[in-house]
């Protein structure tokens, strides 16, 4: 199995469509009506590239509103579109939304950049008034206690249709690439709550004692993301080693030739040395056991630590960790160390959105280059690697019991951005979203992950935001600018978001 082939793919966002129109205009303009569906038909086409669609089609009165609400339902829809394709009553949208709860964007997207003045008709300029109920939906909505967001720009189509007096070939228009964007990023954004509601979380042994950033209570966290959260014990993980064959290790071990560099000694870390034979066949034997676990437990994320009482199997069990978790994290099932459940959260957040989401803290601050670096002594997400990761030998784990393989990489260069999951005093979970960029700066020869990243702020103006907004000290790196990624995520989900 390649390591970045899924286990198991993050599920599709089921995203309702409906478009908007006044019975009375059909037959007093011929067309309008067909012209009208056809543009709800190309929103639908271009949504399938991302997502799964159910276009209700045309709705035009209010008796036909409060079927398609039914029909959302039944559908089990997660965000629902409303196409504004020309004049509507308001009476006519209201009953979808009492109906069925789901989140709502309104599409306001012009067919054309401009119409012809001189020769438009009252049918053609209803082909193109998208904007003029607008509003009116938009009081409707606000006096009924319903949350909608508009999305504003051209339909971005790549044909004029015959039936058009002006120019409907709009896609390389910036008014239409940008509510694109934004379409795309609101029906990926749905697939968040939709995956997570069907994701099953392994919590193996317990969280590293002391930090108190990282506890969290598990009814609390399934009620606001919707995730299972399955408590298992390192004698599983033990019993399932016990079953691990010879060729399991050895195709383990070819996984990891194929994917890693193996260092030599550090010229600077004593402790970080090459890694014994030993210590290679231990770390391929508990991988083989790790994807087993995953599989028996069907599971979609994981987090895991246990300090183990020194010299234990259980002590040698979770030394021989890292590669393995590593190995899943890039195979879509991410893995946070420490027992810190809501950054592997965070994580699984990233991994949903195809943006990676590499287990981090702040390692330390670069003060010529004025930048951060983000890593960990634990799981690396390889999809995201800039290179081959190297594995190093480590004569101990600082802070932790035992001794093993640990992984030296960084994240590509390039934009990146970090989802921090924290709790509040409340008890609700937030967002704390930071984009950047990640440099070719230097980084230690410790064995440990991390990444130079340039905020948008100098180091100590960023570090000072961060800490006031009470952070999980750890948090998932990703690729890309994703903040308005992450925030629609929130938004979705109900969580409190807040951009650094």
């Amino acid at each position: 199995m390649s390591i970045f082939s899924p286990i198991k793919p993050a599920k599709r966002a089921r995203v309702g469509i409906y478009s908007i129109g006044l019975k009375a205009y059909w037959n007093q303009f011929s067309g309008l009506k067909e012209r009208l569906v056809e543009y709800g038909r190309f929103i639908e086409t271009r949504m399938s590239e991302f997502a799964e669609v159910y276009n209700y089609g045309l709705v035009d009165e209010e008796s036909e509103g409060r079927k398609a609400g039914e029909w959302f339902n039944e559908k089990n829809v997660d965000i629902i579109f409303c196409h504004a394709a020309t004049y509507s009553t308001s009476s006519t949208v209201l009953p979808v939304h009492l109906i069925c709860k789901a989140p709502l964007v309104v599409l306001n997207l012009q067919p054309t950049e401009r119409i012809n003045y001189e020769i438009t008709t009252t049918g053609e300029w209803l082909a193109h008034c998208c904007a003029c109920p607008v509003p009116e939906i938009s009081n409707a909505l606000n006096r009924s206690g319903i949350e909608f967001r508009v999305i504003n720009g051209l339909l971005g189509m790549n044909n004029t249709p015959t039936i058009s007096l002006t120019n409907e070939t709009t896609s390389e228009r910036k008014e239409a690439i940008r509510a694109w964007k934004q379409i795309e990023e609101w029906t990926r954004a749905a697939s968040v709550p939709r995956t997570l509601r069907h994701s099953r979380f392994g919590f193996l042994g317990n969280t590293y004692s002391g930090m108190l950033d990282m506890y969290s209570d598990f009814t609390m966290l399934q009620a606001q993301t919707g995730i299972h959260i399955e408590v298992l014990e390192m004698c599983d993980l033990d019993r399932l080693l016990k079953e691990v064959t010879p060729s399991d290790v050895k195709e383990k071990l070819e996984e990891v030739y194929k994917m890693f560099k193996i260092s030599g000694e550090s010229s600077s870390d004593p402790i970080a040395k090459r890694p014994t034979e030993e210590q290679l066949a231990l770390s391929c034997k508990v991988a083989a056991a790790q994807e087993k676990l995953v599989r028996e437990y069907n599971l979609d994320a994981l987090t895991y630590y246990y300090h183990g009482a020194p010299g234990s199997d259980y002590e040698k069990l979770q030394s021989g960790s890292i590669v393995g978790h590593s190995l899943l994290t890039a195979s879509g099932i991410p893995c946070s160390g420490e027992g810190d459940l809501k950054t592997a959260v965070a994580m699984k957040i990233c991994d949903i959105l195809g943006t990676g989401g590499s287990f981090s803290e702040i390692v330390v601050v670069d003060y010529e280059d004025e930048t951060i670096l983000l890593g960990h002594d634990g799981p690396f997400h390889i999809a995201i690697s800039d290179g081959k990761p190297l594995l190093r030998g480590m004569g101990l784990y600082h802070g932790k019991q035992g001794n093993g393989v640990s992984v030296e990489a960084k994240v590509r260069t390039g934009p990146v951005t970090t989802l921090n999951v924290t709790q509040t005093e409340d008890g609700k979970l937030k967002l704390i979203i930071s984009e950047g960029e990640s440099t070719d700066g230097p980084i230690m020869r410790i064995g440990n992950t991390q990444t130079p990243v340039k905020f948008r702020l100098h180091p100590d103006a960023y570090m000072e935001k961060w800490f006031m907004e009470a952070p999980t000290h750890h948090c998932a790196l990703s690729i890309g600018h994703n903040a308005t990624l992450f925030q629609k995520v929130g938004q979705l989900m109900n969580i409190r978001q807040v951009t650094l």
